[in-house]
């Protein structure tokens, strides 16, 4: 796809100083920038790139005053970040507006899909699934049984989404991504051996979430896995089953969450955090990574270790446990001392 400088300025709003008819095809850094590229200029220290780029257009903001030539053309917007963030999005969705039914596919009889919709080669739609307008289904996607996507979902090549579940409007699912799997459960019996405890509840994904590739979210054992609006999903997680996920939190990669823990709203997770099960995790909680959780967490606390403590309290730990060793020493000469007085 190629731009003029000009519709990107009508996009953005911004003003054109240079060749308005010069195109784009691509997307580059400042400082490798090359014939044919749009970039930007939001950060002062790239400032002597702009001197001496390759690209073809360049984002700035209003109130940028060139010191040498230029030759690159310049889209002049009030906020350079801001603006180019809103072309990347743009750009996503003028490459991803594939619609049609791709062959072959298997779609059910009692399946419901709109008309706008984009079905990728080798995809599955199972009996009674509902999706909602303008969804995209990318290739070797596996919909099961009784699935209902809501308005603007994506699907990305490879997710499985197992039967029963319930995903919301404008959802993005990548690719890789398994909904709805059995939750780890299973009970021993007298002669040690373990039997499988039926999973039959679901999983339900609020509006506006996003699950990372590779993501793996259970079913329930009853009643459903509830992962509410606006949260954001890392790659490589594990959701047990009965997890709850309270709305806009987000949660970074290889991060594990045991069955039935409860976690709020507006929560910062970081990666390889792995947490117990049958826990609740309070409102507006910070997590930083690597820390394990074995305990309930009250709104606004921030934890670092293993097992977490408080943030502040473990870095005041810190201090004394990369001392140790010279406090042992120290310790152990005192010892000697005293004995030998």
């Amino acid at each position: 796809m190629k731009f003029k400088a000009s519709q990107i300025a009508g996009i953005l709003n911004g003003e054109v100083e240079g060749d308005e008819d010069v195109e784009v095809s691509k997307l580059s850094k400042i400082e490798e920038g090359s014939q044919g590229s749009l970039t930007f200029l939001a950060n002062p220290k790239y400032t002597s790139y702009i001197y001496t780029t390759q690209a073809s257009v360049t984002i700035v903001g209003s109130d940028f005053v060139a010191e040498n030539e230029l030759s690159t053309t310049l889209i002049r917007v009030e906020d350079a970040y801001k603006a180019f963030s809103t072309l990347l999005e743009y750009y996503n969705q003028v490459k991803m507006n594939k619609t049609g039914i791709e062959q072959p596919v298997f779609i059910a009889e009692s399946a419901s899909y709109p008309d706008d919709i984009y079905l990728g080669a080798f995809s599955y739609l199972g009996e009674n699934v509902t999706v909602g307008a303008n969804a995209k289904i990318y290739p070797n996607v596996y919909i099961g049984d009784n699935v209902t996507l809501g308005d603007n979902v994506i699907v990305f090549a490879g997710a499985k989404i197992y039967s029963e579940t319930i995903i919301g409007n404008n959802c993005v699912i990548h690719s890789g991504v398994i909904v709805g799997a059995d939750g780890f459960g299973f009970t021993p019996n007298e002669i040690g051996e373990y039997t499988k405890v039926p999973q039959t509840g679901n999983v339900i994904i609020a509006d506006n979430v996003d699950v990372g590739a590779g993501t793996t979210i259970d079913r329930a054992t009853l009643g459903s896995t509830v992962i509410k609006k606006g949260v954001k999903l890392d790659n490589q997680i594990q959701i047990a089953h009965n997890v709850e996920i309270g709305e806009n939190t987000v949660i970074a990669a290889q991060t594990g969450i045991a069955g039935s823990t409860k976690i709020g709203k507006n929560c910062q997770i970081g990666g390889q955090v792995g947490i117990v099960g049958h826990i609740t995790i309070g409102d507006n909680v910070r997590i930083q990574a690597q820390s394990g959780i074995g305990r309930n967490v009250k709104d606004n606390e921030t934890l670092q270790g293993s097992p977490a403590l408080n943030y502040g309290d473990f870095n005041k730990s810190y201090v004394h446990f990369k001392n140790l060793p010279t406090i042992i020493q120290r310790f152990n000469s005192l010892e000697k001392k005293s004995n030998n007085d």
